[in-house]
């Protein structure tokens, strides 16, 4: 997994601390290029033997990791919650259980996913084709730390179950969740060497990807995925990037309010609002805001906030980067400058921990950097509109496109607002579930990212596709084989005027 944080100089180390209560629970080494190196050396030694069995005998393998988790799950969310600032549901619902459902499916459909298919050719009838899915190599995974278990640990069992090696280089904010994740995949009785961890700043992930890697795998901000994508591109390394989102709520004329406002006060607060599908802005229509809103802020100003890591049952935990908090606090202001009000919160929760209340905002309006920056954190500003035509117009009216939401009781006009919005995925009537789902594609379109992760998409991208063509019928000889004959020519030359002239396409 990489050295060991003792001993080691406090300007080589990283200091994990508790975003609940300002304290310290730990150092990891800040990994420079040599060791990163080192690392993805090993674990490429170690994927030429993984890679060889097959997908069956692997999937076998990696659900040993669930029953681990399940076993040893208290210890995961005691760190997830002491590291993250998590509620204790939180930890358990959004990452343990997400890790442990994705790994026993892909266990089961995966040996499907990845076997060859079969291409039918529509005019080398005398010939078959067949895509093989093989490993690539080694995957970098360059993970966030607003979920620090279930993000990257779904890459990795996606990536192993693939025929890959892995190096996952975990946010400096949260690292230690990454150590005992490695020490539950060693507890499993997996290739050590198979999976390694390497600690680090943003210098230690630069290094990875110059490390020799074969594909990357990089959840974070659009500013740094731009780098990463950079990078990436100078060295011709295939990447998926999962980037920022400003997930739109359009709530129409006919929708179920009390539903609707329970989604969204959850949809924009769970996690401390440190989700990239959060609910971060609302569209309103006229018939319903005011109801909307008075809703929404009755079920935020019941809700709890607190350390969880103290044993109290909390609602909202901590944020877990001190910089995000100071983001937030900057957009609240600067909204409520331009005009919006605070209906509740609207300021920093209690110190020393990394709190921000609970905070919705109305009279916002499109031209605020509220609605068009990517807030991460507790706060839904929420603005009327005329109709659901206005909602969707400043829904698309953005530079990111991961998920969006509806609500109405009429499924064909959920539907049709779907389509029409610019979303990765679009939930009609619910809000951030489908990351739970492990079967469906997760991406998003424009600045939101590149390729998909989940889904035997995410998992076909984590392998090399490989074609295969070979003769069905042994003949002597290609007509379009030297030596060139002009009684070849004339006879193509009529073939093709058959085959795709005006005629032969109209019968």
């Amino acid at each position: 997994m990489g050295a060991a944080a003792t001993d080691l100089p406090a300007a080589d180390t990283i200091t994990s601390i508790n975003p609940g209560t300002g304290q310290p629970l730990g150092q990891v080494p800040d990994m420079g290029p040599s060791e990163v190196r080192a690392a993805v050396d090993r674990a490429r030694a170690a994927q030429r033997e993984w890679g060889q069995l097959t997908v069956d005998a692997r999937c076998k393998r990696v659900t040993r990791f669930a029953e681990v988790l399940m076993e040893r799950s208290d210890e995961v969310i005691d760190l997830l919650v002491a590291e993250g600032g998590k509620t204790r549901l939180e930890a358990l619902g959004m990452e343990v259980i997400v890790v442990a459902d994705l790994v026993r499916y892909f266990a089961k459909h995966a040996p499907a996913m990845l076997a060859p298919e079969r291409v039918p050719l529509h005019l080398l009838k005398h010939r078959a084709s067949y895509l093989h899915f093989v490993p690539r190599g080694v995957v970098g995974i360059v993970a966030p730390w607003n979920f620090p278990f279930s993000i990257p640990l779904g890459e990795t069992m996606m990536a192993l179950i693939a025929g890959n090696g892995v190096v996952l280089k975990p946010s400096e904010v949260t690292p230690l969740i990454a150590r005992k994740a490695h020490e539950l995949y060693v507890a499993a009785g997996l290739p050590p060497e198979l999976f390694q961890v390497v600690t680090g700043r943003g210098a230690t992930g630069a290094a990875l990807i110059d490390a020799g890697i074969d594909y990357c795998v990089f959840t974070g901000s659009v500013a740094t995925g731009r780098k990463v994508a950079a990078a990436c591109g100078e060295r011709l390394i295939p990447c998926t990037l999962e980037l920022g989102g400003k997930a739109p709520a359009v709530v129409c004329a006919d929708a179920d309010l009390d539903r609707a406002a329970q989604a969204i006060t959850w949809g924009g607060f769970a996690n401390s609002g440190q989700v990239c599908a959060s609910v971060e802005r609302v569209y309103a229509v006229d018939a319903v805001h005011d109801a909307l809103v008075e809703k929404i802020v009755a079920h935020a100003r019941a809700l709890r906030q607190g350390d969880a890591s103290s044993g109290a049952e909390v609602d909202v935990g901590a944020m877990a980067w001190d910089r995000q908090v100071e983001t937030v606090e900057r957009l609240v202001t600067s909204a409520v400058a331009a005009g919006a009000k605070v209906e509740v919160g609207g300021a920093r929760g209690p110190a020393p921990g990394q709190f921000f209340q609970p905070t919705v905002l109305t009279g916002c309006r499109q031209d605020m950097d509220v609605m068009r920056k990517e807030i991460f954190g507790p706060v839904i500003p929420i603005m009327r509109v005329a109709d659901e035509g206005e909602a969707v117009r400043h829904a698309n009216d953005s530079h990111l496109g991961l998920l969006a939401y509806v609500f109405t009781r009429d499924r064909e006009r959920g539907n049709r607002l779907a389509e029409q919005i610019e979303a990765g995925t679009v939930m009609v009537n619910d809000v951030l579930a489908t990351y739970a789902c492990p079967e469906t594609p997760w991406g998003g379109v424009k600045q939101s990212g590149i390729g998909r992760t989940h889904s035997s998409i995410g998992l076909r991208d984590l392998s090399e596709t490989r074609h295969v063509n070979h003769d069905r019928v042994a003949l002597p000889r290609e007509v379009w084989w030297y030596p060139y004959k002009s009684s070849t020519f004339r006879a193509l030359s009529r073939g093709a005027k058959l085959l795709f002239g005006k005629r032969f396409w109209q019968r």
